[in-house]
């Protein structure tokens, strides 16, 4: 070889992107999926440095779905059986807080999460492949899930959920929230594609696509908007939490609800912050 392809090669080497590190599985108990800058290399697992910190027991008028979750969690952690999650409903009731508190609580029983976007789900098996021998038990995190079509990610969830004659490794399990139940828009015109035989109602093929995905997932929680005692009682619970407790502050807690046009437990934490932060005393 010349030298002055030796040079070639070695600047073109120098212009691609940097191999992906080695997973530090010790760096942290949450990673982030992160695709590969070179073309056709498998992606890496980026410790996250600042891990959310939320106990369960801040979770306040959840405790039915709490429970469920955190039971499946068990049976996962202990190697019984267990289904993969999906939490819908409401938004800011708490679906994703959950997720966040059982790894904080469950993480020294080696409960790990592996938070991944929607786009790169295609790359499932990748990580399947990543975790398999490790001891660790991983949570692979969808937050905020929905699509639009089939797109890749859609396909590839719907694949390692159920479907293919490979699976996911005994030490993983898949949890999704969303605010849809069935993970996509319904419209009008595909309620035409229903039959009625008789008494009977058979959803046409575009309803029944968009149900298949959402039944692949064993466990289906829902989480309902809160009323108003319920909301006040999280605003009292965050504001006693941040040192600022006050029973003056529900009308004010109200009208920050109203104006943002929900009564929820994201809601009630945003206000709470904000009285407190108004009310305490500069450090």
């Amino acid at each position: 070889m010349s030298k002055d392809l030796e040079r070639i090669l070695e600047r073109l080497d120098q212009l691609l992107p940097p191999l992906p590190p080695q997973t530090d599985w010790n760096a942290s108990i949450a990673f982030r999926w992160r695709r590969a800058a070179r073309p056709g290399m498998p992606g890496w697992l980026q410790p996250v440095r600042h891990v959310h910190r939320i106990e369960l027991a801040d979770l306040r008028g959840i405790d039915k779905q709490i429970e469920r979750v955190e039971q499946n969690t068990r049976q996962f952690l202990e190697g019984r059986p267990a289904n993969n999650v999906l939490l819908t409903g409401a938004r800011g009731t708490g679906k994703s807080s959950i997720v966040k508190g059982l790894l904080n609580k469950y993480a020294n029983q080696g409960l790990r999460l592996i938070e991944v976007e929607k786009n790169d789900l295609v790359d499932l098996p990748h990580i399947v492949d990543l975790v398999a021998p490790r001891k660790e038990r991983f949570l692979v995190f969808c937050d905020d899930l929905s699509f639009h079509g089939a797109e890749e990610g859609y396909i590839a969830l719907k694949v390692a959920l159920d479907g293919s004659v490979s699976t996911t490794s005994e030490n993983l399990l898949i949890c999704a929230t969303s605010n849809r139940r069935h993970l996509m828009p319904e419209y009008m015109a595909e309620n035409l594609e229903t039959r009625y035989i008789g008494e009977e109602i058979h959803p046409g093929e575009t309803v029944e696509e968009k149900i298949s995905l959402s039944e692949r997932f064993g466990l289906w929680v829902t989480f309902y908007p809160f009323d108003q005692d319920e909301y006040l009682a999280i605003v009292d619970h965050w504001l006693e939490k941040l040192g600022s407790p006050s029973p003056d502050a529900h009308e004010e807690a109200l009208q920050w609800a109203l104006q943002r046009g929900s009564r929820s437990g994201r809601v009630a934490y945003q206000f709470a912050r904000d009285f407190a932060g108004r009310h305490s005393a500069a450090k």
